[in-house]
């Protein structure tokens, strides 16, 4: 199951899910994008989840299912698992692909699902930074501080950490320039995947300090020894970040205007 969480309130933008981007809502741009990337897997159910009827209404009116969820809740994968548990059966696992980020890579959301397959707990997809795209990204950061995770990751692919600010320091970074095509810098993608009962657990735990701080919900995944696994995936058109503010959407419109728009025509 995939559920997108829709919510109303968002202090940096508020009603975020039904904000245009070059024509498009945010929300029916992350419905499309969706349902690209899962032509291949028919079994699997697309829902939103929202607190919001016009948000409901809004995602109906492209042709995908909605569910009423409380407002009182606070994260995305609480509402991704309030959606799942009115299943009539629960699924097996559930993915929480983030509302505010339409622009996900190729291939993304199927690595997630087969990283679940395969056994994992929690799967979230990363990709490796060039150095452009290192430096992009702290372009970036000096106007948007809290717009963009990185995420440092075990040789065999487990999560060590994510930060909103750019994780490893790199010493010697213009020497390593010289001999790296890559940077040694991950940047997270703001989709996740847990086996149903991974989900449950998160949700029964208590917010943790460090989560807290960096505002990022996964942090308490780690903290409560909760492994996530993280999926190496190719970058997409252009920068992955999801849409926090009003000068993303200004710098996302203008990345449209010069490469095109990457998200698939709605049926």
């Amino acid at each position: 199951m995939v559920v997108i969480p829709a919510r109303a309130g968002s202090s940096r933008l508020p009603r975020k899910p039904l904000r245009p981007i070059a024509g498009r809502t945010l929300l029916h741009r992350t419905i499309a994008m969706a349902r690209g990337s899962l032509r291949d897997l028919p079994d699997i159910d697309l829902v939103v989840a929202t607190d919001d009827r016009e948000i409901a209404d809004h995602a109906q009116a492209a042709g995908c299912e909605a569910v009423m969820t409380q407002s009182a809740i606070a994260t995305g994968s609480g509402r991704a698992l309030a959606a799942a548990l009115a299943r009539p059966s629960p699924p097996r696992f559930v993915v929480s692909l983030q509302g505010d980020s339409p622009f996900q890579p190729e291939g993304a959301l199927s690595a997630v699902i087969s990283a679940l397959l395969d056994g994992a707990q929690v799967a979230t997809p990363v990709i490796a930074l060039d150095w452009d795209a290192l430096d992009s990204l702290r372009d970036h950061k000096m106007r948007s501080p809290f717009s963009g995770t990185t995420c440092v990751r075990a040789a065999d692919g487990r999560a060590l950490w994510f930060s909103k600010t750019i994780i490893p320091a790199i010493r010697d970074e213009a020497a390593l320039r010289q001999t790296e095509p890559l940077s040694p810098v991950w940047r997270h993608v703001g989709l996740y995947g847990y086996a149903i009962d991974a989900l449950k657990r998160f949700e029964q735990t208590a917010p943790t300090p460090l989560e807290t701080l960096e505002g990022l919900e996964q942090l308490r995944l780690l903290e409560s020894g909760i492994p996530v696994m993280t999926v190496p995936v190719p970058p997409p058109l252009f920068d992955s970040s999801g849409i926090d503010t009003e000068q993303d959407i200004v710098r996302v419109e203008a990345l449209i205007a010069i490469h095109g728009d990457p998200t698939p025509c709605l049926p």
